[in-house]
């Protein structure tokens, strides 16, 4: 495979040079496109579209309008033209918001002013920092203000003094809050706890605010785990995502409705279902949902009933999500597939056939070769079927190529649980098999849509049946007589990073060489410096001083990467944020040091002001390069 210099790319990706394969370059000039919501009359979808400027290393945004039935795009400058705002009351007469309020003396210059070129955190209580932030004080809180001629009025904190974050912290949005029907209550999402207990529990709750009284009222009460994404229907029946146990981020996530003040859970009968997004009908009869089956994700419908039907709407090999709106027995969503990042779709209610309304990356897309991707079964150690995609080089054919061998990569997915993304702008399958390489991506133990007990048993079972499980998928794959067993490459983030490690231990010559990045190298120092405590307690077990603890102490001795460097010996590429809090830079460090003492060929590349992902555009250059150069070098 010839590795091209970026510089090379750069100037001819710029200058509309014609490609014949997906690059770093082809990826970063995609449009990213998200739905806003249908106009106000229904008859139109308002989506916008984030475009990437490697050059400037920042991206464009704009908002276009397409026609439900399809047809040309259109560019409009004003969203509040088309689309309803949200966030105002049904009647018209106020706005609910967030921002910031500073509630909280933690820097050197809040408690001494007079030294205001001084740059010190003074801490004394947990959650000190989160994702890629330290926290400095202040608080996001939601507001409400009158409209006055169409304008925000005095505004109120609906969250007087309260040390508490609504949105939630890191991802929250305005999905976190909305207005009943009748513009008497706003209902939004908060975990009211502070410090060390905010850093050990997942418990948010819902809380009705009364805007004639000013009082505030627990919805939730005596629901253990995360609630999330309340939405009122026209009847004033409120729906939300809810999971049953605190200090579990990946219990099962149902769909949960209260009706007269009495609550029903929806999908409580459904082993199978993780919901992860939903949307009323517009009768309010009815919610759509989607939720992963099989390493696709795809639509579903049910009543609203205390023992609902549920009905699966759309059935294919992509991922559907992000339902927008409802029109003319018509759904809006979101799609990706192996080949094509997410577009605008329209869906027949009845028979879940689609219509594609939005065509941002049509033209990109027909200038590069296609990637077919399959998805299999492979038999487990334990007798279980594991779906597994594979995904071919541009061209690919099994019995014209049969001579021919093709070097493979096993995806570590992370998590440890969650859906492997069929597009990613990270991580694509797409532009790894457009370099040459057959990729393999197993629904290891820890991932949804194979039911309850499969996502779940990964907990406290990390470097167990999960990683079985992807020994068993590159094994499998490795019978064909086009895989090149003597090119078999490993890769993965995170919970990925950290199985890359372990198979660095375990691969028994399976492997030439691997790529981790932000994983979990030493379990002990990663759950000393980790954010959110409860993720560590759940999974890991436990604390690592405690001696009684037994299962926490599996974890810690059987399941360290860092108690078997003994049996590395493979050539690594370790990539690390700086800014990572989930995984602290001292796993990346300690892993390419360790690797460096040991005298395997090994490189850092260091990210300093990335997170847990990669999301300048130039960096993400770099790094996609040095990913392709590494197995250039590495699988030869």
């Amino acid at each position: 495979m010839k590795y091209f210099s970026i510089a090379f790319l750069l100037i001819f990706s710029i200058s509309g040079f014609s490609q014949n394969q997906m690059t770093p370059e082809f990826l970063w000039k995609l449009g990213r496109v998200s739905g806003l919501g249908l106009s106000k009359d229904g008859r139109h979808v308002v989506y916008s579209v984030s475009t990437p400027d490697v050059v400037e290393n920042k991206s464009k945004h704009e908002t276009f309008v397409v026609s439900i039935n399809g047809g040309a795009s259109v560019q409009t400058f004003s969203q509040d033209s088309v689309l309803r705002d949200k966030n105002i009351s049904p009647d018209g007469k106020y706005i609910v918001y967030n921002k910031e309020v500073k509630l909280l003396n933690v820097t050197g210059n809040d408690l001494y002013p007079e030294l205001t070129k001084s740059n010190v955190y003074i801490i004394d209580n947990l959650n000190y920092r989160h994702w890629d932030k330290w926290n400095d004080g202040k608080f996001d809180h939601v507001f409400i203000a009158p409209l006055v001629n169409g304008k925000p009025g005095q505004e109120k904190d609906i969250m007087t003094g309260e040390p508490f974050y609504a949105p939630q912290k890191p991802y929250g949005g305005d999905e976190d809050y909305t207005w009943s029907p009748d513009s008497k209550y706003v209902v939004y999402v908060c975990k009211k706890k502070y410090g060390k207990d905010y850093a050990l529990s997942t418990n948010t709750d819902l809380y009705l605010y009364s805007i004639e009284t000013g009082t505030t009222k627990n919805l939730t009460q005596g629901m253990m785990g995360y609630d999330i994404n309340p939405a009122y229907n026209k009847q004033g029946n409120l729906a939300w995502l809810s999971m049953k146990r605190d200090g579990f981020e990946a219990d099962k996530q149902d769909l949960i409705i209260m009706r007269n003040g009495t609550r029903f859970n929806l999908t409580a009968n459904r082993d199978d279902l993780h919901v992860d997004g939903f949307s009323w009908s517009n009768d309010g009869n009815h919610i759509y949902f989607w939720a992963a089956v099989k390493a696709t994700e795809q639509l579903f419908e049910t009543d609203v009933e205390e023992a609902p039907h549920i009905r699966q709407i759309t059935n294919g090999e992509f991922q559907v999500s992000d339902i927008i709106g409802e029109s003319n027995n018509t759904l809006i969503a979101s799609r990706v597939d192996m080949n094509h990042a997410a577009e605008l779709y329209a869906i027949d209610i009845a028979n879940g056939s689609m219509k594609q309304l939005t065509h941002v990356n049509d033209n990109l897309y027909n200038t590069i070769g296609m990637c077919k991707a399959e998805r299999r079964f492979i038999k487990t150690t334990d007798g279980l079927l594991m779906p597994t995609w594979v995904v071919y080089p541009p061209g690919f054919d099994a019995g014209e190529n049969r001579d021919k061998k093709y070097p493979t990569l096993l995806f570590c997915l992370g998590g440890p649980q969650g859906t492997t993304p069929l597009y990613s702008f990270r991580w694509n399958f797409q532009l790894m098999a457009s370099q040459g390489y057959i990729v393999v991506a197993p629904d290891r133990r820890g991932v949804f849509g194979n039911g309850t007990k499969w996502s779940q048993e990964i907990s406290k079972d990390w470097g167990g049946q999960a990683i079985k499980d992807y020994l068993s998928a590159i094994d499998a794959i490795s019978k064909e007589k086009y895989v090149d067993k003597n090119r078999l490459g490993c890769v993965g983030a995170s919970y990925g990073g950290y199985s890359v490690y372990m198979l660095e231990a375990l691969h028994n010559g399976r492997f030439k060489t691997f790529i981790a990045h932000d994983g979990l190298f030493d379990l002990k120092s990663w759950s000393g410096t980790t954010e959110e405590l409860w993720f560590a307690n759940w999974d890991i077990g436990g604390n690592y001083w405690d001696t009684k603890n037994k299962v926490a102490q599996k974890s810690f001795d059987k399941f360290s990467p860092s108690n078997f460097i003994d049996k590395w010996n493979t050539p690594i590429m370790i990539v690390q944020g700086g800014i990572d809090y989930r995984v602290p830079v001292e796993q990346g460090l300690q892993a390419f040091q360790a690797a460096q003492l040991k005298g395997i060929k090994s490189k850092l590349l260091y990210l300093p002001t990335e997170n847990h992902w990669v999301l300048s555009a130039q960096n993400a250059m770099v790094w996609q390069h040095e990913f392709f150069k590494w197995l250039d070098e590495t699988l030869k």
